[in-house]
């Protein structure tokens, strides 16, 4: 963790490094659509740029610099705060040996690396840990079990809390250097396709085993009594709950509000049981 600067003293030092990795929680506080996650930057690289610049009026200039439109998932913000910070500590040791380093390289850096990182934190964190995290505890909690949400909160956010702050470290000790050649080396598209792949293997998983949906309709076809929920399962285990799963999402494509979507799921169920359809 710890980096020489022109001073040799390193800026990150536990301290810093714990204060740093605590801020980077409340991230989207002051999230605004002009600037998205500006100001939650700003707050976390702080501590940094206050130990580096002890004059105010440096430290206000260089936390103006951070200001700039930010914005990517929040669990993996600190791999750009490690390498903001030790991009400050190169733009000041330049100045110090009479230099005139370019201070848009910076947010240059910030805006290159939070897309590319924004679209593996996205993968993993919300379409992968978020939906296996709700499929187990839900399946749990639905037998009146209180560890479905601790399990939920724990598959989500031990792997948070890990990237987060080994994130921050591998930032700070490498920074654009290590992301680069995990562009560079196809790594990072790698991950982004094997955290979709697994994601949809959840879902579908999901479909089949949490959405209960079937048709007791028995059909009379030549004196012979024909039960419908037969021939759907001799097409595949599971066709119906399916078949409701990408109604519901096709609708929702369409532009059909969440509510309106749930009430006509609740009066098709309720039709259906009188009816005995369903």
């Amino acid at each position: 963790m710890e980096k020489q600067n022109s001073t040799n003293e390193s800026v990150m030092t536990k301290d810093i490094f714990r204060k740093t990795f605590w801020r980077s929680f409340p991230l989207q506080g002051a999230f605004c659509y002009d600037r998205m996650q500006n100001l939650g930057f700003a707050f976390g690289i702080a501590p940094a740029l206050k130990k580096m610049y002890p004059e105010g009026e440096e430290a206000r200039a260089a936390l103006k610099r951070h200001l700039a439109i930010f914005n990517t998932t929040p669990a993996v913000v600190t791999f750009i705060t490690g390498a903001a910070i030790a991009m400050e500590e190169q733009f000041k040791a330049a100045r110090e040996r009479g230099e005139i380093p370019d201070e848009e390289s910076i947010n240059a850096v910030k805006t290159a690396l939070m897309g590319p990182l924004a679209g593996i934190g996205d993968s993993f964190f919300w379409g992968t840990l978020r939906i296996i995290g709700a499929g187990i505890g839900c399946s749990i909690a639905a037998k009146g079990s209180i560890l479905g949400a601790i399990l939920f909160l724990l598959i989500y956010n031990i792997p948070n809390f890990f990237v987060r702050y080994k994130g921050l470290e591998i930032g700070y000790k490498s920074g654009v250097s290590f992301l680069e050649s995990m562009t560079k080396g196809g790594a990072v598209a790698v991950l982004t396709e094997t955290a979709k792949i697994l994601g949809l293997t959840v879902v579908g998983s999901m479909c089949a085993s949490m959405i209960s949906f079937s048709t007791s309709l028995v059909i009379t076809v030549g004196g012979a009594e024909v039960v419908l929920q037969d021939i759907f399962d001799g097409i595949i285990t599971g066709f119906l709950p399916l078949s409701l799963t990408f109604i519901i999402y096709k609708l929702l494509q369409k532009g059909f509000k969440t509510t309106t979507l749930l009430w006509g799921i609740i009066l098709v169920g309720v039709l259906g049981s009188v009816t005995g359809i369903l």
